[in-house]
């Protein structure tokens, strides 16, 4: 009981690493699976076929390709709408300043629902029809607050003097932005970036009321759900944890090897 009082902390962390995980290590081992019906529910035998073919479902694909350039293009807008915002609420002093503050955190607070339906009545008023501009449209408004909100820590954390250091050197304003303030802020940028690519990409609320007859990734397997499900969502599904689990680790020994570096 001495030993568990000390490492509580350390045990919990440790069991909610493996309730995250371990989700994700079943829908691996059944990417494996051949299934004896639709359902890819029940463990039957080891194959390798759905990794030798990821497409043999029809569209599959090709909604996956659809969501992969969505999620691209709404974390390029939200990256780049959310940094300018985030610099300038921290940066200056304007009216209303602290009402867009509190702006900000509504797509964060709200129910996805509300927002969904909202941005739909707009479309609708405005006669926009539905499909991947809307959904683009959508997604990047959702991702914004995020973006705003991983920019805005980091550079409030950012010591100006850096910059007026730069200045007193005789650095122009763009020269000053580009060799020392983005290099400072660009760590909470990419977190911005990752997380809108990461919420964009997995959206299906926001999707599905604003998608018409566009059918992306997620909405592709609710509906392959209620027919059956094929193994392939399994293999995309373990092929994108694998590329999320590289770029973090790929992350983490940068930032050691720049520390170490610095030090």
């Amino acid at each position: 009981m001495r030993w568990l009082r000390r490492n509580v902390v350390v045990v919990a962390g440790l069991l909610t690493l493996a309730y995250l995980i371990v989700p994700n290590i079943v829908v691996m081992v059944f990417s494996f699976n051949k299934p004896a019906g639709r359902f890819n529910y029940s463990w039957q035998q080891f194959s390798t076929d759905a990794w030798t073919d990821p497409c043999g479902v029809a569209d599959m694909c090709a909604s996956l390709a659809l969501s992969l350039q969505i999620a691209l293009w709404a974390t390029i807008g939200a990256t780049v709408l959310g940094a300018m915002i985030a610099f300038a609420l921290v940066r200056y002093r304007f009216r209303a300043r602290s009402t867009v503050n509190s702006l900000i955190f509504l797509p964060m607070a709200m129910p996805e629902v509300v927002m969904a339906a909202s941005l739909l009545t707009l479309f609708l008023n405005l006669g926009v029809e539905l499909g991947f501009w809307t959904i683009l449209i959508a997604h990047t408004m959702f991702c914004l607050s995020f973006v705003v909100v991983a920019v805005k820590a980091r550079v409030m954390s950012m010591d100006p003097r850096l910059e007026e250091a730069a200045r007193d050197l005789y650095a122009g304003p763009v020269q000053t932005f580009l060799r020392v303030t983005l290099p400072i802020a660009a760590p909470g940028i990419a977190a911005g970036a990752m997380l809108a690519f990461a919420l964009s990409f997995d959206d299906f609320i926001i999707t599905n009321f604003n998608s018409g007859s566009t059918v992306t990734f997620p909405m592709f397997v609710w509906g392959s759900a209620q027919r059956g499900t094929p193994v392939q969502i399994n293999v995309i599904g373990t092929a994108m944890f694998a590329v999320a689990v590289l770029v973090v680790v790929a992350g983490q020994l940068i930032g050691n090897r720049r520390r170490k570096t610095a030090r």
